[in-house]
């Protein structure tokens, strides 16, 4: 088991009359993420609402803010418990015995246009033997031929434009490799954490971008920015793509300013608490999925 604790500090401006929010800043409850302990507290006395999304897990927050300034803060200690496999022993799932709540991941969306990518993946992977092995090649090549550089992409940028100017940030890697899983039938979904592990180098820590691909009957994870430590990644959100899951989705006249992000993981003095490290297996925290027989 991983035990990571993360805080999250939100900062806006708010102009007049106010503003509505949506944020996506909580750590899913699901089997293999619990969430141990956890504090919200919002500088405005408004009213907020929790959803959960009883198929992703996704939780939502949403309030209304008056115009001035808002902070939110998110602070919690969740558990993580990692199931590991042989890559070779990881196979893809026929198109026929997927579970149909898996069905709308094969398919293109807004950032991740994959009928567009045919031709590209075909060439470059439709040779390949099928099974985690290809899969690992796909994010390999992304990682190959997209550089990662701050501020060379917007909200527009999808996973064809990455493939034409071979620059981006990390949604833009998780984009161009879901775009080129789906379009060889392999279920692919866009997922948001904390850069755990990433090297200071890169900035201060950040919201992140990944890749969780359905093989062997369960949602795998894969980093193609190759900026972080997988093993450390708690999941806010899943989703088709970006647009799913942004962590504030916000409407109104509102000033951001930079999120203040720390994370890191517990140890203790019996040493039941592993240190997320880069692993050889393939590494999921998805209970899995029954597939149709």
């Amino acid at each position: 088991m991983v035990r990571i604790e993360l805080s999250i500090d939100l900062l806006y401006d708010i102009g007049a009359p106010g503003a509505d929010f949506v944020f996506n800043i909580h750590g899913a409850h699901t089997r293999s993420q619990m969430v141990h302990t956890e504090q919200l507290r919002i500088s405005q006395a408004v009213e907020t609402q929790v959803y959960t999304d009883p198929v992703t897990h996704n939780r939502y927050l949403r309030l209304s803010a008056w115009p001035g300034q808002l902070q939110v803060s998110y602070h919690a200690v969740i558990d993580l418990h990692h199931h590991l496999a042989a890559p070779e022993q990881v196979a893809e799932v026929p198109v026929s015995r997927l579970p149909c709540e898996v069905l709308s991941y094969i398919y293109p969306s807004r950032y991740c246009q994959s009928d567009r990518l045919c031709a590209v993946a075909m060439a470059e992977f439709g040779h390949l033997p099928q099974g985690y092995a290809r899969v690992l090649a796909i994010q390999n090549w992304v990682r190959q031929q997209v550089k990662f550089k701050q501020n060379t992409t917007n909200s527009t940028t999808s996973a064809v434009d990455t493939v034409v100017d071979r620059v981006g940030v990390c949604r833009d890697f998780a984009h161009l490799m879901i775009g080129l899983c789906r379009a060889l039938s392999i279920p692919a979904r866009f997922a948001t954490g904390i850069d755990f592990g990433a090297d200071p180098i890169l900035g201060p820590t950040d919201f992140h971008a990944y890749v969780e691909v359905y093989l062997g009957n369960r949602w795998y994870m894969f980093d193609p920015s190759g900026t972080a430590i997988p093993m450390g990644f708690v999941r806010f959100g899943t989703g088709r793509d970006a647009a799913d899951v942004s962590f504030a989705t916000i409407f109104g006249s509102v000033g951001t300013q930079a999120p203040r992000i720390a994370v890191k993981a517990l140890s203790d003095a019996a040493g039941l608490w592993e240190q997320p490290k880069h692993r050889s297996e393939a590494i999921s925290t998805d209970a899995g999925v029954p597939d149709l027989v």
